[in-house]
């Protein structure tokens, strides 16, 4: 978590990693993150400005939705893990992919 002036994280970091992670193992649902991210960025800006109460605003708002990414991260590796599971192992489960073309 990087931290500026003011000791307002950006959760810069947390939103990318969750963001791209939760797309990867989920669903396009994982790509929420994206609001996390815009609004890591726009922490600096505003703290640079001396808008100490937009940042702390932009701040929160990207930790929701860092939060709300890694969540979809969570559920998409459950369900993956139990998808294999039922499956039969992953390589029934490579089979099916590749049969269908994924």
């Amino acid at each position: 978590m990087n931290t500026v002036q003011g000791q307002i994280p950006n959760h810069l970091a947390w939103s990318v990693v969750s963001t791209v992670l939760a797309t990867l193992c989920c669903c396009p649902l994982g790509l929420l993150g994206i609001i996390g991210i815009v609004n890591s960025t726009k922490v600096d800006k505003l703290l640079a400005a001396g808008d100490l109460a937009g940042a702390q605003k932009a701040s929160e708002t990207a930790k929701l939705w860092s939060i709300i990414a890694t969540v979809l991260l969570a559920i998409g590796l459950i369900i993956n893990i139990g998808y294999i599971a039922t499956m039969g192992g992953l390589d029934a489960y490579t089979e099916l992919m590749n049969a269908n073309g994924l």
